[in-house]
């Protein structure tokens, strides 16, 4: 592991390899005023995994094994979203992901993309679903280089994103939440432009393709909220106990925030220049 893992941010939850998470839990137990379910609590290996940890390291991977009600973590759950951060942080740390990855292609709706809300009924995608799959994806294919199925699965959930601007209801063009264009970190579940606009650039890396014009709207955004210093701010946060702060105060200038809007720029900016 990486002297920050060890020391770092990613020392402080105190793990027990292969026997599960703390036996008291300090993640959220409630989410948008209803029960959080038990899979959302690991989210925080994500966040450990972004930050310093570096992919396929076995100790990591084996003290993230964690059973909730009988059921395992690493095995997915019902939810697409919940599924999507499970691949992702499971194809990081070296973990098989194929069976979920192939559940999750199977699982989109006629749009293109993905909706936890698809087993109670709904027809529609939804952004923070779609964003929380694609993710997985992508790391899916960073890790194996990926199936043709997932290859397929990524192209129409990008469409998705791509046809409303990141952020517009494909119907009247309006803002489909206003959230969406203010900026958190980290993001768990929720969806923003700058979650979005990463996850491109992220992706052509990956596969060397050229930024979407259809990005151009939300990089307009982003620029737009610059401030004066050349940093961006923390718009918000979700509330919940964590086992670390990443954070400064809500509405001040926020690192991570900043980092990952510049280097979007970057990417964006220097693509802009080659095709010029």
């Amino acid at each position: 592991m990486t002297p920050r893992s060890r020391n770092g941010w990613q020392s402080e939850p105190k793990w027990r390899p292969k026997a599960g998470a703390q036996s008291s839990s300090p993640f959220r137990t409630t989410m948008d005023n209803g029960p959080a379910a038990p899979f959302y609590r690991p989210i925080s290996i994500l966040v450990s995994g972004a930050s310093t940890a570096s992919p396929g390291r076995p100790l990591l991977g084996a003290s993230a094994h964690w059973e909730e009600g009988g059921q395992l973590y690493w095995e997915g759950e019902v939810e697409e979203c919940i599924n999507g951060r499970t691949v992702a942080d499971r194809a990081y740390f070296g973990i098989d992901v194929s069976r979920i990855v192939e559940r999750l292609t199977g699982e989109r709706l006629d749009d293109g993309g993905w909706n936890c809300e698809r087993v109670r009924g709904s027809l529609r995608s939804s952004f923070a679903s779609t964003i929380n799959v694609l993710e997985g994806l992508l790391e899916f294919e960073r890790s194996t280089g990926g199936t043709p199925q997932s290859r397929e699965a990524c192209s129409t959930g990008e469409k998705f994103l791509l046809e409303r601007n990141l952020f517009r209801r494909l119907g009247t063009g309006e803002p489909a939440d206003e959230r969406f264009l203010r900026f958190l970190h980290p993001n768990r579940w929720r969806y923003d432009i700058l979650r979005a606009l990463d996850y491109f650039r992220s992706s052509a890396m990956l596969t060397g393709a050229d930024p979407d014009p259809r990005l151009g709207e939300a990089i307009g955004h982003l620029r737009s909220r610059r401030s004066n210093d050349g940093r961006w701010l923390l718009d918000w946060t979700l509330p919940g106990r964590v086992w670390f702060h990443v954070n400064e105060a809500q509405g001040q200038p926020s690192r991570w925030i900043t980092l990952r809007a510049m280097r979007v720029l970057r990417w964006w900016d220097r693509q802009a220049s080659i095709r010029h």
